[in-house]
């Protein structure tokens, strides 16, 4: 399987993907709305207070006057007032629209990654779709909602500013505002360099997450194979890549913001230069001359504020694309819509409509080849009765584990088809033939909480009752009951407090809690000792009666007893019989079997000379 590698993205800036992301922001239309009501009128008084001091400067301090003064305080604490009201209204909006499209946002990426197909887990890193449901979400919650709390306030203020300038005094207003088209130019310039610095950001700091999580659930083995040092080293290009990276996107963002500020600079000098010539003149009052200056310092301080939003944007359209790329991927595998309307899906069964599985599988011609072109099977044909047990055996890569994959429907025949009880299995949706599924996998995996929560795993309503005669089943009440609080025993992250074997058999007794009709055993005994492999055995034999079942051994005494061995060698049945018949055709079977025989009986007779 081929590692995917992170998308890159060329376009500029993409409104194509931001309609996408405000579809997340309708569901929070009402507090949209109050956000931008509330910042336009936050934006509004600002531009009341200058006025307010230069009604102050020409009536009360040119006029040495303090006739209205109580009134015109009166006017301004109320204001101060309204201002305090509203910044609390804005922190509240902005917070629900935040938090509510985070968790929106994620409750769709995890929905879909239930949905993906194998085929996508086989090729994605565990860090680069942490990083998307993580950081990547979050940043762009949080330019959403405090974005938008700046954009309103610094357009409402631009404008407010401008009409009230240009109102007074519209020769200087333009004077004054002649650096922005300038300034509009310049933007564009830099908007570009950080939207492809920050893109770059996104990219490394997908791989970082991928190194850490790697690092963490292989850190026995970097022990094992003393790698701390060359793990350290592979880490620390990664993060000089993202240093380097982050430090150009953050240069860029630094000229850009002292160029606004001078470019501002420069407008207040115009309307200092000009605003001054004309109350020599007596043109315009000592007020006005006030009111222009404050007014071109306020007008360039949402400007300076719209370009960090613009820098932002740049780096959460990186993040926008990346999640969307994730939310719109289509699952591989998928039932018709026919298929959907009788049988329903995962989330919406119909388990009315669903047939009883006997466990009849066939093969009819099927080929089957990876997305990288690698061909596994080409016109392979297997009838299987239910009920048979089914050894597959043969050298790693010669298409055991595809053909398993194919009867649970992970992956889908390239050309052929797979018939469950005399029917396309395509017919059928698949949730009713994967839940009628057992898969015990070579590593067992235990989700935190108790050994009772990891059997019930299999069956959500299950009682008391039926998780312990699952555990009875598979021999692994015994020790259950040995554990500190037996049932009720956490078994730590990924089971890490319990050893293989434990887990093994914890896991066996998960997958036939559910009563599936079709059973997988993938290699279930090859990470445990010779007494867990016995008690497995023993399980087996019972487990497996009545249902269709395929193991996947290396350990040959495990598949003896199974109705039919198939040895396998390049996607083809070489050899097909049960132990006792091929072990006569003294052919690759018989080989591999005597092989193994010899190395553990040396390795048993070893075992007891070391005693």
């Amino acid at each position: 399987m081929t590692t995917n590698q992170e998308q890159d993205y060329t376009k500029r800036f993409d409104f194509g993907v931001w309609r996408k992301i405000v579809g997340f922001v309708k569901p929070y239309k009402k507090y949209v709305l109050r956000l931008a009501l509330v910042m336009i009128c936050v934006g509004g008084i600002d531009v009341i207070f200058p006025l307010m001091t230069r009604y102050a400067i020409d009536h009360f301090i040119l006029k040495g006057t303090v006739e209205g003064i109580w009134g015109f305080a009166a006017i301004y604490l109320l204001l101060i007032f309204l201002q305090a009201f509203n910044v609390r209204q804005l922190a509240l909006n902005a917070g629900k629209i935040e938090t509510g499209m985070v968790y929106d946002i994620r409750h769709r990426g995890f929905d879909k990654l239930q949905q993906l197909s194998f085929s996508y887990y086989d090729k994605t890193p565990v860090g680069w779709m942490m990083a998307r449901m993580t950081s990547d979400v979050q940043r762009l919650g949080d330019t959403i909602a405090w974005g938008l709390v700046d954009l309103v306030w610094g357009f409402t203020m631009m404008v407010g500013i401008s009409i009230v300038m240009c109102f007074i005094n519209i020769k200087l207003a333009l004077i004054s505002l002649s650096v922005v088209p300038l300034l509009a130019i310049i933007s564009v310039y830099f908007q570009q360099k950080i939207l492809t610095s920050q893109r770059k950001v996104r990219k490394i700091n997908s791989k970082i997450t991928g190194a850490f999580n790697e690092g963490i659930s292989g850190a026995k083995t970097t022990k094992v194979l003393v790698r701390e040092k060359e793990n350290l080293n592979e880490f620390k290009e990664l993060t000089l890549d993202m240093y380097t990276s982050s430090v150009q996107a953050a240069i860029y963002s630094a000229i850009y913001l002292p160029v606004v500020l001078t470019l501002g600079s420069i407008g207040t000098g115009l309307a200092l230069w000009q605003g001054g010539n004309g109350v020599m003149l007596q043109s315009i009052s000592y007020g006005t001359l006030v009111i222009f200056v404050s007014y071109t310092i306020q007008f360039f301080e949402p400007v300076r504020d719209l370009a960090r939003i613009f820098s932002e944007l740049q780096s959460s359209q990186a993040s926008a694309e990346r999640i969307m790329t994730l939310i719109e991927t289509e699952p591989e595998i998928v039932d018709s819509k026919e298929v959907f309307e009788t049988y329903g899906d995962v989330f919406s069964p119909k388990k009315e409509n669903w047939p009883d599985i006997k466990g009849n599988i066939s093969f009819k011609d099927v080929s089957f080849l990876y997305k990288s072109g690698e061909k596994v099977l080409e016109n392979f044909s297997l009838d299987i009765n239910a009920g048979q047990s089914i050894a597959l055996v043969g050298e790693t890569g010669s298409g055991k584990s595809t053909i398993v994959n194919l009867i649970c429907r992970f992956y889908e025949p390239t050309k052929g088809e797979i018939l469950v009880d005399g029917v396309n299995y395509k017919e059928r949706s698949q949730a009713w033939l994967q839940s009628n599924l057992g898969y015990v996998l070579q590593t067992p995996h235990l989700f935190s909480g108790t050994v009772g929560d990891n059997i019930r795993y299999g069956k959500l309503d299950a009682i008391k009752e039926d998780i312990i005669n699952a555990a009875k089943m598979v021999n692994s009440h015994e020790f259950i009951m040995k554990l500190e609080k037996g049932y009720d025993t956490e078994v730590g992250e990924g089971g890490n407090r319990l050893s293989t074997g434990e887990k093994q058999l914890i896991s066996f007794a998960r997958a036939i809690l559910a009563d599936p009709r079709i059973f997988i055993l993938d290699e279930a005994t090859s990470s445990v000792d010779t007494e867990t492999e016995k008690i497995i055995q023993d399980a087996i034999q019972k487990v497996l009666k009545g249902r269709t079942s395929f193991i996947i051994a290396h350990r040959l005494s495990t598949i003896r007893s199974s109705d039919r061995i198939l040895v396998i060698n390049g996607g083809k049945i070489i050899e097909d019989g049960n132990h006792n018949e091929l072990m006569k055709q003294k052919g690759h079977y018989h080989r591999l079997y005597t092989n193994q025989f010899i190395e553990e009986k040396e390795i048993e007779l070893l075992g007891k000379k070391a005693k």
